[in-house]
């Protein structure tokens, strides 16, 4: 028992950044998703073929291969080394979000094109009888859809949150990256790593309440109009 209350406070310190690769990832995820998923919609020449190889290279590939070829690819050329991007790319917190974000966008874009596909095709025809514009029927479209795509957002948002613990192997001090110290320093694998995972099954049921609630209030919503 002593031992949990000495590491619990350790690994505590962690949460914070855990939480900020995690909702910083999401975010850019989710601006990333939008535009794959107006593209994709929009059928926009050449683009579209483009946002499907994006969707096929990052899905297609493990999210611990990505991060290492975002945090030590720029490294081997002297182009990027010597521009301003460097300032950014040779931080291992920007690189675990980046890499994070793209992976994110593209999983989610898969999610709002399926739930877009789902939309009948009669209220596209009512918003351009309307005269609204390719972004304001899209906008629409993702009103009624995202209503649908919570339960799956939400298993997504639980993955990216699991995902994040990966930062740790570019030397990133989150829950998981304290946990491998305090092992190296204790040995005592069975009950840090016991307790990371309390904690991360602790950040995902709480996550998972939240967005049922938000589910509920969204079905509500959906009833009344």
């Amino acid at each position: 028992m002593t031992k949990w209350l000495d590491y619990l406070p350790v690994l505590l310190q962690g949460v914070e950044i855990t939480l900020i690769i995690t909702f910083c990832g999401l975010l850019l995820g989710l601006v990333i998703a939008l535009g794959l998923t107006w593209i994709l919609d929009r059928r926009v020449p050449l683009l579209a073929q483009l946002a499907e190889g994006y969707l096929l290279l990052l899905t297609g590939t493990p999210l611990l291969v990505q991060i290492f070829l975002v945090y030590y690819g720029p490294a081997q050329f002297d182009w990027v080394k010597n521009s301003w991007a460097w300032s950014y790319l040779r931080e291992p917190m920007f690189c675990a979000i980046l890499a994070l974000g793209m992976n994110a966008g593209a999983y989610t874009c898969r999610l709002f094109k399926g739930a877009l596909d789902a939309v009948p095709k009669g209220e596209t025809l009512a918003c351009q009888a309307l005269g609204m514009n390719a972004w304001q029927t899209l906008s629409v479209k993702l009103r009624h859809a995202g209503r649908r795509v919570i339960p799956a957002y939400s298993n997504e948002v639980v993955l990216v949150l699991k995902g994040s613990s990966l930062a740790s192997t570019i030397t990133i001090m989150d829950i998981m990256g304290l946990a491998q110290r305090l092992n190296g320093q204790t040995y005592d694998t069975l009950t840090v790593f016991g307790l990371a995972g309390a904690i991360y099954l602790g950040l995902n049921g709480l996550l998972t309440w939240l967005f049922r609630r938000l589910e509920k209030r969204a079905l509500v919503f959906q009833a009344q109009g």
